[in-house]
């Protein structure tokens, strides 16, 4: 049984479909797009995640790396020496945080910020 606020949707989606509202929709006769979560998460965890996808909510992994790029932008417009390695550790905690918290491979995990440098700091030494 219907609630009236259910009938009300039914009845203006029969109008709709008889004044051919939904003939010619963007997308019609295609496939539906692939599931992202599906492919990408855990079976575990797609529940979850689909709700809060569907709650407009990100999953904890994409919050923290948004907060990584937001703090890697920051700190390429630095110039205080202090406050950039302030910065650097909050990084490097952030990207911490995110191979905590992520599950999958450790192939896949985000290397901490300073290690690229580290090695190439490394290796002019080495050949100097």
């Amino acid at each position: 049984m219907l609630t009236g606020f259910e009938n009300l949707v039914e009845e203006r989606i029969r109008r709709a479909q008889k004044r051919g509202l939904f003939k010619n929709l963007a997308g019609a006769g295609k496939p539906l797009p692939p599931d992202v979560i599906g492919a990408t998460v855990s079976e575990d965890l797609r529940l979850s995640y689909r709700i809060l996808k569907n709650a407009d909510c990100l999953p904890p992994e994409v919050e923290v790396k948004k907060e990584i790029r937001r703090t890697e932008d920051l700190l390429r417009g630095m110039e205080d020496t202090h406050t950039r390695y302030r910065t650097l550790k909050k990084l490097n905690y952030l990207i911490l945080k995110l191979n905590t918290i992520r599950d999958g491979s450790a192939a896949l995990d985000m290397p901490q910020y300073y290690t690229e440098k580290m090695a190439e700091r490394l290796e002019k030494e080495t050949f100097e």
